[in-house]
C-alpha cells in the first residue's frame, strides 16, 4: 500500500479566512522496508500577498515568516498558486500517475487530524483539486493509541508519541518533521 503523510503549517484554524504557511509530505510504501531518512520528502513554505491569522498560529510559526522576511536559502518557497502542481510533479515523479486519464494525481492521505483540519484548508487552496484527489480512506494514528476507557477525545500528536513509547515525544510543529512522526507511529503497526 502507498499513502501520503501530509501536514501543515497555517496562520489560524478558520480554512475560509485563514491560511497554509507551510506544506509538509512523506511518501511511504508499506511493501518496502525503506529507512525512515530515505523516504521521497516535499516540503514548500508558502508565500502569500497578505496574512490573516490567529496570535497563538503566528507566534507558533515564527520561523516561517523569519524565512520568507530573510531567507537562508535552505527552505523552498513558493506561491500558494503553485503549491498544487509542484506537489502533483513531485508525486509523478516518484512514481504516481493521474487518474484514468484526468489530470490529477489520486492519493491516500495518513496525518494526525488530517480529515478533520488540514484537508480544509488544502480544499481551499487554489488549484488543489485540480492537481491533487484525496481518497476518503484517511489514515490517522490516533487511532493506534487512544484509550477507549480513559480518553475523552482523540490523542495529540504528542500524546500518541508518548504512547508508542517514543523517547522524544516533542512535536516540533514543522510540517515535514510532524509527517515523518506520522510515518513512524503508523509503522509499529505494520
Amino acid at each position: 500500500m502507498h499513502y501520503v503523510s501530509i501536514d501543515l503549517e497555517t496562520t489560524g484554524t478558520n480554512p475560509g479566512r485563514h491560511q497554509i504557511i507551510e506544506f509538509g509530505a512523506v511518501l511511504e510504501n508499506t511493501n518496502k522496508d525503506t529507512d525512515l531518512q530515505n523516504l521521497p520528502r516535499f516540503k514548500r513554505i508558502v508565500k502569500h500577498p497578505e496574512y490573516t491569522g490567529q496570535a497563538f498560529a503566528l507566534n507558533l510559526n515564527a520561523r516561517i515568516f523569519q524565512e520568507l522576511v530573510q531567507p537562508s536559502g535552505a527552505a523552498q518557497v513558493c506561491e500558494a498558486p503553485e503549491l498544487a502542481p509542484q506537489f502533483k510533479d513531485f508525486l509523478l515523479n516518484n512514481g504516481y500517475e493521474t487518474d484514468e486519464e484526468k489530470s490529477y494525481v489520486r492519493i491516500i492521505a495518513a496525518g494526525k487530524n488530517f480529515a478533520a483540519f488540514d484537508l480544509g484548508f488544502l480544499n481551499n487552496l487554489p488549484g488543489w483539486r485540480e492537481h491533487i484527489r484525496i481518497s476518503q480512506q484517511i489514515l490517522d494514528p490516533a487511532m493506534y493509541y487512544l484509550n477507549f476507557k480513559e480518553d475523552q477525545k482523540m490523542p495529540s500528536l504528542e500524546e500518541c508519541k508518548k504512547r508508542a513509547g517514543f523517547e522524544d515525544t516533542t512535536v516540533t510543529h514543522d510540517a515535514l518533521d510532524d509527517a515523518l512522526d506520522v510515518v513512524r507511529l503508523l509503522r509499529l503497526h505494520y
